[in-house]
This record gives structure tokens, C-alpha cells and sequence, in this order.
């Protein structure tokens, strides 16, 4: 007996219908997420306009500081006396087999450096605006007191060629024409002007300043020599001095409220206010790479310095730089954010709304920087994220048909304005608060999206 067997369409699927994958969860992240790398293309744009924008401002400063002064660096004051060595040559003529001795005088210079050195500095800055650009210069007030010990030649020079009467105080700085006024030292009870004068040896960076010859008969007759010198300088960015005391005492104060202090030597103490800051320094002749006496010509000694830089610690472009760095993980978490909306509440959202969206956010980092140009890094944030978040709050409206949504996002994206705005204030703590935000909202992410069904 045959049986007659009927075929039935399955349950799970009506005749004439098919499984669409582009309808699907999986489709519809895809392609969100191929969105996000296609913004990326703006967002780029963006943070070449901000790089454009810093180089312009380095420009602008450079041209400000070089007019009104660059960087001050200042060694001295140091004792220079000349001296004669002496090479003797035997000549033998071939002939005769007469010995002639043929004498050689060769001129060089000592440098002694002072047994003691005491440093005070006074620095007013000042900040100059061009355009939407401003830089930090200042004018600097320095006074220096202390002495030298006799200068002792040991196995260098016979007494008798050491030329006592024609010794000069040196000074080695970068820049002459940030001197303002004249320069003079008091030695002996006598003052001597400081007059430009030739480097002693070739491919020397530095200026030199030198005073006519000193009376060093009279300096040295009660013990060692006292001295005092007073410099003026307008400079900017930064002061560098070389501690060439045996031992070396310095003070600054200034009405700079946010210095960095740099070199070889860091202050032993140091109070900085929002009105200002001083520092003290204490270097030995034990802590340095140099001594006390050369002869020939003096070393480099650039590299062992005490520095303070007076510069705007985080600039306008620098935060816009930081902010910006942050656009993909904005755009990113918005359009996750809407994902979810969409996913838990069935409601369809196109792409090209998404693109909006995605512009909007773009558009904040434009308002962010414009505006910082003219305001407070502060309040450009502010003003752009209220602005942005209004307008997607406002779009979402139209998109989600409801109220209760777009006051989420709207929560959503200011809480991430607010923690990117925490993360970019932060320097030692950034990386410890972005990395435990970072693991909450994937850990909310999670949460959310546990029971979204991805076929």
C-alpha cells in the first residue's frame, strides 16, 4: 500500500518570504561602523587646520621674539690674562754643522673663573598680542657679586711671562643685542666698562664681552678680589646661567606664575603662586663637569646651566590638538549610543542620518578651535559642546518621535564632552582616568547590548 506523502513549508518561514541580511543587526553595524571610518576622511581635515593654525601662532611668536628678544644665555664673569710659552727649535746647517737655536714666543690666554658667585635675578614678563597670538617676553634685571682668589699659573707660565697688566674681564652670552643700557663691573674699586669684542677661538656661537685692561695690582692687595656686575636684558622664553663660582648662590623671582624649571641644575627650593614664584640655587665646583682654571681656551660649557623658561604651559592649540585626538572615540560611542536606541526600540535610522550626526560632531571641533582663538580654551569647550549636543538632541528628536531618547543622548554626550574635557586638564592622571572610563562605558556597552538579537 502506498502512501501518499504531502510536503509542507516549514513553520519557521511563510512561503514567499527570504532572510533580507542587509534588514539584520549585523548588516546594519557594518555599515555604521564603515560610516565612521569614512568620517575619520573630516576629521583628518580638521587636525591639518589646527596643525596650520599652532604653526602659524609659532611664527607669529618667533617674529615677536626676535624683535623684542629670544632666549638669554649668560656666563661670567670671568678673569682672562694673557701669557707667553716659549718652543725652542735646533737648526743644524749641513755645511758649517752650526747649531743655531731658533725661539718661538707663543701668546695664549688664561681663564679663572670666581672662587665665589652670588646671583640675583628679576624677571618682569610681559605678554605680547598679534592678531589672535600672544607670547610671553620680559625684561630681566640681573646683579652679580662675588670675588676671585689670586691667580696662580703652577707649571703653565714662568712668572716673568705672565702679562698682568694687559688681564680683561670676559663675559660669554648669546645674544648682544638683547642688552639694554650698558654693563659694567667694579673690581679694585674701580669700574670697567664691558665693549664687544672677538671670540678666542673659531666656530664660537657665543658673543663675547670684554672690558679694557684691569689694574689687577691694586685688586689682589688686601686678599681676594671683590667684584660686582649688573646686566639688563630683554629676552623671552628662556634664561640660562652658567654657575661658575666654586660656589655659586642664585635667587629669581618673577611675576611669572607657571615657570618650568630645566638644565643641569634644578633650584634646592622653590614657591610659586598665582602671583608669581622665586627659587634659590646652590651648585659646587664638585657638581659640575669643569674647573676653576683653563688655559689655552675655554671649554663649552653650554651644557652646565640652570634654566627657566617662561612659556604658556598648554596653549589654545595644543587642547584643540588633544580634544581632536579624541574625535573617533566620539563619533564612535555617538553612533553606538544610537545603535542601541534603535536596536531596543525597533526604530529605523538612515544612514544618511547617521552622516549628519556624524558632521555635527566633526563641526564641533571647527567651532572649538575658531572660538578658542578668541576666548578661553574653557569657554570655546563649553559654548561648542552646548552647541552640538542641542543640535543632535534637537535632530533626534524628529528621527526617534519621542522625547525620552534624545534627553538620553543628550545626557550621553555631555557626560562624554565633560570626562574627554576632565582627560585633556589632566597630565600625570590622564592615562589612569581615560583607561578606567574607557572600561566603564564598555562595560555599559555590554550591558545594553546583551540582548540584542544579531541574525
Amino acid at each position: 500500500m502506498e502512501t501518499n506523502q504531502s510536503h509542507h513549508s516549514s513553520p519557521l518561514q511563510q512561503p514567499g518570504q527570504t532572510t533580507n541580511f542587509f534588514q539584520s543587526s549585523t548588516a546594519k553595524i557594518l555599515m555604521v561602523g564603515l560610516l565612521t571610518l569614512v568620517l575619520l576622511i573630516p576629521l583628518q581635515y580638521v587636525k591639518s587646520l589646527i596643525f596650520e593654525r599652532s604653526e602659524r601662532q609659532k611664527e607669529v611668536v618667533n617674529e615677536i621674539n626676535s624683535k623684542w628678544g629670544g632666549q638669554v644665555y649668560f656666563c661670567g664673569p670671568i678673569l682672562k690674562v694673557p701669557y707667553s710659552t716659549y718652543t725652542e727649535n735646533k737648526l743644524i746647517d749641513e755645511k758649517t754643522k752650526q747649531v743655531t737655536i731658533q725661539r718661538s714666543r707663543i701668546d695664549q690666554f688664561a681663564y679663572f673663573l670666581p672662587n665665589e658667585l652670588n646671583a640675583d635675578v628679576n624677571v618682569n614678563t610681559l605678554q605680547k598680542n598679534r592678531s589672535n597670538y600672544e607670547s610671553v617676553v620680559y625684561n630681566s634685571a640681573m646683579k652679580f657679586k662675588g670675588n676671585y682668589t689670586y691667580p696662580s699659573f703652577g707649571d703653565n707660565a714662568l712668572p716673568e711671562n705672565i702679562h698682568w697688566d694687559k688681564a680683561t674681564i670676559l663675559i660669554k652670552t648669546n645674544n648682544i643685542k638683547s642688552i639694554t643700557g650698558g654693563v659694567t663691573v667694579n673690581i679694585g674699586g674701580k669700574k670697567y666698562s664691558f665693549e664687544p669684542a672677538p671670540s678666542d677661538k673659531e666656530n664660537d656661537t657665543l658673543s663675547s664681552l670684554e672690558t679694557q685692561p684691569v689694574n689687577l695690582t691694586t685688586a689682589f692687595t688686601t686678599g681676594p678680589a671683590s667684584f660686582d656686575l649688573n646686566i639688563n636684558y630683554k629676552g623671552s622664553e628662556k634664561i640660562a646661567i652658567v654657575p661658575i663660582g666654586k660656589m655659586t648662590h642664585a635667587s629669581m623671582t618673577s611675576n611669572w606664575p607657571s615657570p618650568s624649571f630645566d638644565g643641569s641644575f634644578l633650584p634646592e627650593n622653590s614657591n610659586i603662586t598665582e602671583k608669581g614664584f622665586s627659587a634659590n640655587w646652590k651648585v659646587s665646583h664638585l657638581n659640575r663637569s669643569f674647573g676653576q682654571q683653563h688655559f689655552g681656551s675655554l671649554p663649552n660649557l653650554q651644557a652646565n646651566t640652570f634654566d627657566v623658561k617662561f612659556l604658556i604651559p598648554v596653549n589654545q592649540y595644543q587642547q584643540n590638538e588633544r580634544a581632536a585626538k579624541y574625535g573617533f572615540l566620539v563619533i564612535g560611542l555617538t553612533f553606538l549610543v544610537f545603535f542601541l536606541i534603535q536596536s531596543v526600540s525597533k526604530i529605523a535610522i538612515h544612514i544618511f542620518q547617521y552622516s549628519m550626526i556624524g558632521l555635527a560632531l566633526i563641526m564641533f571641533y571647527t567651532l572649538l578651535i575658531s572660538i578658542t582663538e578668541h576666548s578661553t580654551f574653557r569657554l570655546a569647550y563649553i559654548i561648542a559642546g552646548i552647541s552640538v549636543v542641542v543640535m543632535i538632541a534637537l535632530y533626534s528628536i524628529s528621527i526617534l518621535k519621542n522625547k525620552k531618547f534624545p534627553v538620553f543622548i543628550a545626557i550621553s554626550l555631555s557626560a562624554l564632552y565633560s570626562f574627554i574635557y576632565v582627560i585633556i586638564q589632566l597630565e600625570n592622571y590622564a592615562l589612569l582616568v581615560g583607561s578606567i572610563g574607557l572600561f566603564a562605558i564598555l562595560g555599559a556597552v555590554m550591558y545594553f547590548s546583551r540582548k540584542i538579537e544579531w541574525k
